[in-house]
């Protein structure tokens, strides 16, 4: 499988694409075009990533993206290919509502790992200790 067709798995554009996995825009188009090849690691680093390539899991679909649950370790991942562990079962909740607790649980779980980047370069650059 080449990097085109991980990319087109998962919906995205070259620009989402490229934001999602911290990779060049350019670069992404020059391994896209064939101008240029990512190292088989580099594919298998961003396919082991895409949530979308296990046909197991249950697509959670809505108008801005998809979130892919995986009944078999209890994880829900978004299109980054984040996973996050739950403890409910999501049987019989409303798909409208589903969508809605996904997209709360990701910015929550964004902005915390955002505050922790933060906090630990604050960290480096003042000499303090929180109680």
């Amino acid at each position: 499988m080449n990097i085109k067709e991980l990319r087109i798995m998962t919906g995205q554009t070259q620009k989402q694409f490229a934001e999602n996995f911290g990779i060049p825009v350019g670069t992404l188009r020059r391994w896209e075009y064939g101008e240029s090849t990512p190292a088989p690691y580099v594919i298998k680093l961003i396919a082991d990533k895409i949530p979308a390539k296990n046909e197991l899991m249950k697509k959670i679909e809505y108008s801005k993206g998809t979130f892919y649950f995986d009944e078999s370790t209890g994880t829900i991942a978004d299109v980054r290919g984040t996973r996050i562990k739950i403890n409910e079962d999501i049987e019989g909740v409303k798909k409208e509502n589903l969508v809605l607790y996904a997209k709360d649980l990701f910015e929550a779980y964004y902005e915390a790992v955002e505050k922790f980047d933060r906090d630990c370069r604050l960290d480096k650059q003042e000499d303090i200790i929180w109680e």
